[in-house]
C-alpha cells in the first residue's frame, strides 16, 4: 500500500534551513506529482509546494518563492523540500501528499493521500 514517511524536521534559528524529506513506497513514484503542505498551530492547512512527476516543474505558494524548493529523487522515491531563510511563522507540521495523477493536486483533492508529517519549528 501507499507509504509515505516524512523526516527531516527539528528545531532551525531564524534565519537557518532544513531540508525535509519523504520516502514513498508502494506506488510508481516517478509517475505521480507530489506535493508539500503545512499546518501551523491556530490555522488551516496551507499548500506550499508541487513536483511533476518528472521533477522538471515545480509550483510554489506565492508567499514562499525564492525561500523553497522541492525536487525529488525519482531513483531513490524520495520526495524534497529545501527551506532557507527560515522565519517564526514556517513552524508548522509538514506533509508530503501523493497526488492521484500526473498533475499537481490540491489540498481539496479528495484523492490525495498525505503522510504522517514532520515537525519543523523556528525559533531563537
Amino acid at each position: 500500500q501507499v507509504q509515505l514517511v516524512e523526516s527531516g524536521g527539528g528545531l532551525a534559528q531564524p534565519g537557518g534551513s532544513l531540508r525535509l524529506s519523504c520516502a514513498a513506497s508502494g506506488f510508481t513514484f516517478s509517475t505521480y506529482a507530489m506535493v508539500w503542505a503545512r499546518h501551523a498551530p491556530g490555522q488551516g492547512l496551507e499548500w506550499v509546494a508541487g513536483s511533476y512527476p518528472d521533477g522538471s516543474v515545480a509550483d510554489y505558494r506565492d508567499s514562499l518563492k525564492g525561500r523553497v524548493t522541492v525536487s525529488r529523487d525519482n531513483t531513490k522515491n524520495i520526495l524534497y523540500l529545501q527551506m532557507d531563510s527560515l522565519k517564526h511563522e514556517d513552524t508548522a507540521l509538514y506533509y508530503c501528499g501523493k497526488c492521484p495523477s500526473g498533475y499537481v493536486c490540491e489540498l481539496a483533492d479528495e484523492d490525495a493521500y498525505w503522510g504522517q508529517g514532520t515537525q519543523v519549528t523556528v525559533s531563537s
